[in-house]
């Protein structure tokens, strides 16, 4: 009988046994739900597996390239409202605006072409036609004529330079595609050169200007960015 009493005894112990010694007692019973029978390992830790990260390249690289491609696609989309409105500018501008519109039309075929170039390298497929903001002022410009349209042109053409000038500093900096970066830079020489024309057609044919707008983060306007220096002369 005393024997049987020690039994009980015994096996009321055991069941009233702390839930934390029984955890000791088997580590598995203490890791979260889904991670039972996992032991974290006291060694020290492993580096980590390098080999995607090498064959990706450099951090940043792949997102730069695809930031390339959108490039090349808006800068397309820009240049065919370029020689849009500027074949437009032939027909129905004044003699100051024609003669122009006759010099940068063959210098925006030109950018568009070699921007092409680039896109087929890169496998980018290019925009057939303008976006929608520069399609309305097409529409707007084609029911002017004269000195009514130069009036309307002039202005329009010059913020679409500064902004296309911005766009194309931006994408010199961080090019990661060399002939990308070439064709950019030989494109600003351009459109440099086109400002100074359109400054003097304001001047001799009185047309106001907007004021240049300001750099972002607020900064008073300046004179434009440095042109990026020209490439070298192939031996």
């Amino acid at each position: 009988m005393k024997k049987i009493r020690w039994i009980a005894v015994v096996g009321a112990a055991v069941v009233l046994l702390s839930p934390a010694l029984v955890a000791q007692m088997d580590p598995s019973l203490s890791q979260p739900s889904g991670q039972q029978g996992t032991v974290p390992s006291s060694g020290p830790p492993q580096p980590a597996d390098t080999s995607m990260r090498e064959t990706l390249g450099a951090p940043g690289q792949m997102g730069q390239q695809m930031q390339d491609k959108a490039f090349v696609r808006t800068a397309t989309e820009d240049g065919i409202a370029d020689v849009k409105l500027g074949q437009l500018a032939i027909q129905k501008g004044g003699p100051d605006v024609k003669a122009f519109a006759e010099k940068i039309v063959p210098d925006h075929e030109a950018i568009n072409k070699e921007l092409a170039t680039v896109a087929d390298s890169l496998g980018v497929l290019l925009p057939k036609k303008m976006n929608k903001d520069d399609q309305a002022e097409y529409d707007k410009l084609n029911g002017l004529s004269g000195k009514d349209f130069d009036t309307e042109y002039i202005p329009f053409i010059l913020k679409a330079h500064w902004k296309k000038l911005h766009d194309f500093y931006m994408e010199a900096s961080v090019a990661v595609d060399p002939t990308l970066a070439t064709t950019v830079a030989n494109a600003m020489r351009t459109m440099h050169g086109h400002l100074g024309l359109i400054a003097e057609i304001a001047k001799q044919d009185g047309i106001p200007l907007p004021p240049r707008p300001p750099r972002p983060g607020g900064t008073p306007p300046g004179p434009p960015p440095p042109l990026p220096p020209p490439p070298a002369a192939k031996q």
